[in-house]
């Protein structure tokens, strides 16, 4: 079993590469305005992406949880290989919001069972004997980097092939579409525990364990609302690298370097987190990105596309930091699940919000959408963390309280 189960770690890591070596990703914004798409009709495929991902999140996370991690993750890889096949042939709105639509499907099939899988995976490992113990946070870490770098890597790649033109980078991103499908197809399954109570049940022990325990309630609030962050700066970033005169040819570089920044930071967080402590780290998390939004709003040229290295910098930090809090707090058999709801609740919101941005953007200009977007934002962030802080200062007093108690108990 371990080194089966070895393998499937390294194996996850090689599929997470490959999910974010998106090489359209660098240049879509301008791809699909060849096309004639607005930035409205642009965020409105987005929306419906976000809404297939809504509605199919939670039952493929359920599903992942009583059917298997391995059997949904390799069904979500094959619909989104078949949705870059689609994407060869696509030829205006109609076709983005099909190939939005088998992504949407395809990415919720295999988002939270493959972290849950990555997890299960070093349970068992540590469980064995003679296994010396890895810390599963360590794999938050690694996964983030990783997508950095192959988000990098696809950054480079589309620099240079848009030089032949767009179709090669839609050819370019059809191989590697299947080439996470093929890293899926290698993974084992982990032993761990099915729960037996029925469907009702399930979703009750669910539900408790979010509304119930403050701790992962508020940290899942804090990952949707840096994830509607991230979600946000995303879509307007190609938008505002077009409106500085940046060449399209250039796009995949910039996005290599930021792609590499959050990498490296995610890389280090933990090591940043011991360092600064918890209080800190919030504090960065929430001031970066509100600083980056407000200055890329403010100023132009190369100044503000330097403004939006706080949004990537702290994009880096709170995603392996917030969500190694959820998912050390949250027990295995249900985990894909959890994780599929807060998904779940930064897609929902995006369905609303995407399509306003996208008119906000064509309406009143980028600028004064990222200006909007920073003051809205800003108390909302504040409000999450100040919660989130309250309820780690009462586990921190808890803690301290056992220990001590534990003390007394044994010198007695």
């Amino acid at each position: 079993m371990e080194l089966t189960l070895r393998n499937n770690i390294k194996t996850i890591y090689w599929m997470f590469f490959f999910q974010s070596f998106m090489i359209i990703i660098a240049v879509f914004v301008p791809l699909l305005q060849r096309y004639g798409l607005s930035m409205a009709q642009i965020l409105q495929t987005q929306a419906l992406f976000a809404l297939v991902v809504a509605v199919f999140e939670v039952p493929s996370g359920y599903l992942a949880d009583l059917w298997g991690r391995k059997n949904t993750i390799i069904v979500g890889e094959g619909l989104i290989a078949l949705a870059y096949l689609w994407l060869l042939s696509a030829d205006g709105f109609g076709d983005f919001l099909i190939y939005e639509a088998l992504m949407g499907l395809g990415i919720s099939m295999s988002s939270g069972a493959d972290l849950a899988l990555l997890y299960d995976s070093q349970s068992a490992l540590n469980a064995e004997a003679g296994e010396n113990h890895v810390a599963q946070g360590k794999h938050i870490s690694r996964v983030v980097a990783i997508e950095g770098y192959g988000g990098a890597a696809s950054g480079i790649a589309a620099s240079f092939l848009t030089l032949l033109g767009l179709d090669w980078v839609l050819w370019a991103q059809f191989f590697c579409g299947f080439r996470s499908l093929s890293f899926a197809l290698r993974l084992v399954e982990a032993p761990r525990l099915l729960s037996l109570g029925s469907h009702t049940q399930n979703f009750q022990k669910v539900l408790s364990t979010m509304l119930f325990r403050p701790m992962v309630l508020w940290t899942s609030f804090a990952i949707i609302v840096f994830g509607l962050l991230g979600l946000y700066s995303f879509w307007l970033l190609q938008k505002y690298w077009e409106l500085q005169g940046i060449p399209v040819t250039w796009f995949g570089y910039l996005w290599a370097t930021h792609c590499v920044i959050r990498g490296l930071v995610a890389h280090y967080a933990h090591d940043v987190e011991k360092a600064l402590g918890w209080e800190k780290i919030l504090m960065l998390s929430a001031t970066l990105p509100i600083i980056g939004l407000f200055g890329m709003g403010l100023f132009s040229g190369w100044l503000g596309i330097a403004f939006a290295l706080g949004l990537i910098v702290s994009r880096g930090l709170s995603t392996v930091v917030f969500y190694d809090a959820l998912n050390s707090r949250v027990n295995g058999d249900f985990r894909a699940t959890v994780n599929s709801l807060v998904s779940l609740g930064t897609r929902g919101l995006f369905i609303v919000t995407g399509p306003l941005l996208g008119y906000s953007a064509d309406s009143v200009g980028v600028h004064n959408t990222l200006l909007i977007l920073a003051a809205v934002l800003l108390p909302v962030v504040m409000a999450v963390l100040y919660f989130l802080s309250t309820h780690i200062r009462q586990e921190v007093a808890l803690e301290i309280e056992t220990q001590n108690s534990l003390k007394k108990t044994l010198t007695a």
